[in-house]
């Protein structure tokens, strides 16, 4: 987009995206409830007792999760050794698409999953993966691929990108007509969030250096979508990805707290892009 030198102190480029939403939320990925029993009248002694010795609870997977924090979440639900269920899902099979290679990623889909002293870590995420194929095979969706020429594992990315960009879920159909339109005109995305993901990171700055990556999800680099999805998308960021706003835009940057400003020209961006820079160092002074 601009050309800049090197800066040791992280400053915003001229870049379509919202600079990246923070999505690595620590300690925050499990929420664990005790079941509502069912009335004792309905129950026999056998049911009771089964019940008493295996009492559940529910793992709620947020949206936009990455695999490898779902994995630590499954780890903690289940009381496991960090690692366990990474080691899992490279042997299960999750009957993913071919064009995954193996990789689940966008498809342990973001819900909330019973799970007991009985759960095994494959069992679970077998469960979220069939749940990811009933959402994504749904009619609208590969009506919506096919509408919008791609396919539906392209789908699954690009909803990934939208549910780490967008800063407000009104917002979603928006940066997905932004994804949409830079593809059509074969330019590259630029955003941010990808390179947060090659990096296992996020944050709200990329330096000119983060945008040299040697990473095939270096969307400054590379043309086209990342090989994968960043992430496990929900049901919104889907919905934006199959039917995205109609609109011109090329660039948006979030300003401020509910203030994403869309736009097809270069320069109102560069101008967006400066008040951010100008906020941020404002609150920084602060």
């Amino acid at each position: 987009m601009v050309n800049e030198s090197p800066d040791a102190r992280p400053r915003r480029r001229l870049r379509p995206t919202r600079r990246g939403k923070i999505v690595l939320v620590v300690g925050a990925l499990l929420v664990v409830s005790a079941a509502v029993l069912i009335p004792l009248a309905l129950t026999g002694p056998d049911e009771r007792q089964k019940e008493e010795e295996s009492p559940q609870s529910t793992l709620m997977i947020p949206e936009g999760r990455r695999a490898s924090q779902v994995y630590e979440a499954v780890d903690r639900a289940l009381d496991l050794k960090p690692g366990s269920t990474r080691k899992a899902a490279s042997t299960v099979d999750l009957a993913l698409p071919a064009e995954a290679a193996g990789n689940p990623e966008g498809y342990l889909f973001p819900a909330t999953y019973p799970v007991d002293a009985e759960t095994e870590p494959a069992g679970l995420l077998r469960y979220m993966a069939d749940t990811a194929r009933k959402h994504f095979g749904a009619d609208h969706i590969t009506a919506g691929a096919q509408r919008n020429n791609v396919s539906v594992y392209d789908t699954i990315t690009i909803a990934s990108i939208v549910q780490a960009e967008a800063d407000t879920a009104s917002d979603m159909g928006k940066v997905a007509r932004v994804v949409y339109n830079r593809l059509l005109k074969d330019m590259p995305l630029q955003m941010d969030s990808t390179i947060n993901y090659a990096l296992k990171r996020s944050t709200l700055d990329t330096t000119t250096a983060d945008t040299q990556l040697d990473s095939p999800y270096n969307s400054y680099r590379i043309k086209g979508l990342p090989p994968t999805p960043i992430g496990n998308p929900g049901e919104e960021a889907l919905r934006a990805a199959v039917s995205p706003t109609p609109g011109p835009w090329l660039y948006f940057v979030t300003v401020g707290p509910g203030d994403t400003r869309f736009t097809e020209s270069y320069d109102e961006q560069r101008r967006n892009v400066e008040e951010f820079n100008r906020n941020r160092g404002s609150a920084t002074t602060s």
